[in-house]
């Protein structure tokens, strides 16, 4: 009987350890089968350039020339910090909350596995705590275990779960030998959500609370860290009493640890969570507008250089321009202030009335209606019901709530119910303007104002809007007669000019038969003299003369261009004015001046395109006759009334009104920097029926001169007053006083076709 049991008992040891032995051999050979993709059967792993280079998607940050962030382009809003930036508060309330063993295990927490293995398996027990590791929690953020390639065993019921679960344990181990524990964490924080579209410790301290990872104290890293449970639950923002339930609990575990004291404790779980919350959109930031054209312009940039489509989106890039914050802020500020005003004006001169008008004055009949047939909203309904154009219609006057533009409301924000037609209608009654200022001598683009607001109006008035410039071209004209031998002094007689099929009339309506110097006719805006000077010099040549300063847009062989009738861009007009501040020389305006990769390597260094346009002793002519507008009788003299600017300071001016006054320029010229504004509706359709409200000299210079006053008044900022620099070559008489002056004999371009 001894023998038997004792034989028994022995093949009960014999199987159990063959069991077990097999048990050990098949986990290997499933941990081998997982390293390897057997047969295809468990899914494809990283391999070590994946670990060692992972692929997260970082957000390119673009800052203006003084060092200051102005936005971010991104997919995911995600800045990567060092280890050093980021708070040790933040540090220490992870690990309390996450991985307090994190020092000490090796990617996979033995202990945490097996706690969750008897309370939730076995003992059924709620809110156990999880069982990864930080480290694990990185591998399945960062190389997205859950959503690779699965293999044939992937999507069994318990199997499927077991290989993702290893692989997250594999990857762990792979990621604790690859990298220090500081490089772990550092990257853990800089990879988890924390909501609000915000990725990473540092997008998350500025969006909650406006500060940089590294100055978050107790109570805003408890929150911020109880936040990877579940960001939209505990939101400060959108579920402020469960985030303040969820930031206790990551208190109380600090205290457990040892990270505060009891009385440490009790004074933080009382405190209140104070935001200062600033998510991150495109329309955020310094200059939106401007960001939007460096956008293009960077998108491009990639594209040309080989680089992937999104490459500005997940890159990191580090993008440097030619914005100044400060001349940006003033420019910002002087808009805002003239636009509220105008606005203003423009609803009470147009109270019980729509301002969508024909050439007579007319209400343009179902324009509103127009308007709408080119909106996103009508395309989705003409999909939806074909031709049936009342269906939609009706969909498009059915009010809904949303929230609309308004310059008296907080943020200039507010909710209301209209229907989407209404909307139109609504938007449609607001002015809009474009401004720009840029250094004449580099061409870098200092200020930049695409419109009045960029969430609700993004077409951009600088860049991408073309728009009939008016008298604001006659410059261009004067230009080319002063290259052809005409000198300031040169008089013509105010008096009608015949062409084929244009008799142009000045503003006023008559012609005085005075005689006037160029110089006072440039100054007083004179049609009958820019088109006298057409008529002299013809349409080609002042055509090629515009493009030689900068002007891309085609230009149409027609005499009436002399009074700006072709529509340019405020962008193309500036630099052809920065030609006269600078010695002769175009310099293309410019506005990104270095970007770098997320290294740190300079990906490239960009300078501007320069080229000379005309003579210095000829720029310096016509900055002495954009004086002139300043001066008596000439369309600028009102700007003397903003704080003095023009007090012991050299500026050159030129107002310009289009047809029916549907366009208000104004660019004023000093030796430093050039800027120019324009006002106008959204169309030639919306517009002040009168000339007095509608004019450049009312409608645009304003801003101008509020932009300066501030500007000068800024004792940051380093433009400051100063005279014209005069050439000391120049032999020409300015003084008109002094001489009689004579028609010129032979222009440059008759001696440049002579000699071809």
């Amino acid at each position: 009987m001894l023998k038997i049991e004792k034989g028994k008992f022995y093949q009960i040891i014999k199987v159990l350890w063959m069991t077990f032995v097999v048990g050990i051999l098949l986990v290997f050979l499933f941990i081998w089968g997982i390293g390897v993709n057997f047969m295809g059967w468990f899914g494809d792993m990283p391999n070590l350039e994946a670990l060692e280079n992972p692929k997260s998607e970082l957000s390119s940050s673009i800052y203006t020339t003084d060092g200051k962030l102005m936005g971010k382009y991104y997919l995911v809003n995600r800045s990567p910090v060092e280890y050093e930036e980021i708070s040790p508060y933040v540090i220490n309330a992870l690990l309390a909350t996450e991985d307090i063993r994190f020092e000490n295990h090796s990617g996979i927490d033995f202990r945490g596995v097996w706690r969750v293995i008897i309370k939730t398996g076995l003992l059924r027990q709620r809110n156990a705590g999880g069982g990864s590791t930080l480290t694990q929690q990185l591998a399945k953020n960062l190389l997205n275990t859950r959503q690779m390639n699965k293999g044939a065993l992937s999507d069994l019921p318990i199997v499927g779960t077991v290989i993702v679960k290893m692989k997250e344990w594999m990857l762990a181990i792979r990621l604790e030998k690859s990298y220090t524990k500081k490089e772990i964490i550092t990257m853990y924080l800089n990879e988890c959500e924390f909501g609000s579209n915000s990725f990473g410790i540092q997008a998350a301290g500025r969006t909650y609370f406006n500060k940089d990872a590294s100055d978050l104290n107790i109570v805003e890293a408890a929150t911020l860290v109880g936040l990877l449970k579940a960001p939209t639950r505990y939101s400060p923002k959108l579920n402020p009493e469960r985030s303040i339930q969820r930031r206790n609990m990551v208190l109380a575990q600090m205290k457990k640890y040892d990270f505060l004291t009891e009385n440490q404790f009790e004074h933080h779980k009382r405190t209140p969570i104070t935001l200062d919350y600033h998510p991150e959109t495109n329309t955020t930031g310094i200059a939106p507008y401007f960001r939007n054209e460096a956008r293009k312009f960077l998108i491009n940039w990639a594209k040309e250089k080989g680089y992937p489509a999104d490459y500005i989106y997940t890159g990191g890039l580090q993008i440097y321009t030619t914005i100044d914050s400060r001349v940006q802020a003033h420019a910002e500020a002087a808009i805002e202030e003239h636009m509220k005003e105008k606005q203003k004006l423009f609803y009470t001169r147009w109270k019980g009335k729509n301002p969508w008008v024909d050439e007579y004055g007319r209400e343009v009949k179902n324009y509103i209606q127009r308007e709408a047939r080119k909106t996103e909203h009508y395309r989705v309904l003409k999909e939806k019901y074909g031709d049936d154009e009342k269906a939609i219609f009706r969909e498009l006057s059915k009010p809904r709530a949303m929230s609309v533009f308004d310059w008296n409301a907080p943020s200039h924000e507010k909710d209301t119910v209209m229907s989407p037609l209404d909307s139109i209608r609504y938007f449609k009654h607001f002015l809009q303007t474009g401004f720009m200022a840029m250094e004449p001598k580099t061409g870098q683009i200092k200020a930049w104002v695409g419109g009045i607001n960029y969430k609700y109006f993004q077409y951009d008035h600088v860049k991408q809007g073309r728009r009939q410039p008016g008298s604001t071209f006659k410059p261009i004209v004067y230009a080319t007669a002063l290259d052809m031998g005409y000198t300031p002094c040169y008089e013509m007689v105010d008096r009608p000019v015949v062409f084929a099929d244009w008799i142009p009339r000045n503003s006023y309506g008559g012609f005085t038969g005075a005689s006037l110097t160029l110089r006072r006719a440039l100054g007083q805006s004179v049609n009958s003299i820019a088109a006298g000077l057409m008529k002299e010099l013809g349409p080609d040549v002042v055509i090629k003369y515009a493009k030689n300063l900068g002007i891309e847009t085609p230009l149409p062989r027609v005499a009436s261009i002399c009074l700006g009738s072709s529509a340019i861009t405020l962008y193309e007009l500036l630099g052809a004015y920065s030609v006269f501040a600078n010695r002769g020389y175009y310099t293309k305006p410019w506005f990104i001046t270095k970007i770098v990769d997320k290294n740190g390597k300079v990906l490239e260094e960009f300078s501007p395109e320069v080229r000379q346009a005309m003579s210095e002793e000829t720029a310096y002519q016509m900055l002495h006759m954009l004086k002139a507008a300043l001066e008596a009788g000439g369309t600028s003299t009102s700007l003397s009334g903003y704080g003095g600017i023009t007090i012991r300071n050299d500026i050159g001016a030129k107002t310009g009104t289009t047809q029916n006054h549907a366009d208000a320029w104004f660019v004023g010229v000093t030796q430093d920097l050039v800027a120019g504004v324009w006002v106008g509706g959204d169309d030639m359709h919306i517009r002040f029926l009168s000339i007095y409200d509608g004019q450049g000299a009312m409608l645009a210079l304003p801003a101008w001169g509020r932009f300066f006053k501030r500007l000068y008044a800024d004792p940051e900022a380093v433009h400051k007053k100063r005279a014209f620099e005069r050439p000391e070559r120049l032999k020409v008489e300015l003084d008109c006083s002094k001489i009689q002056d004579e028609r010129p004999k032979i222009s440059r371009y008759e001696e440049e076709k002579d000699n071809k």
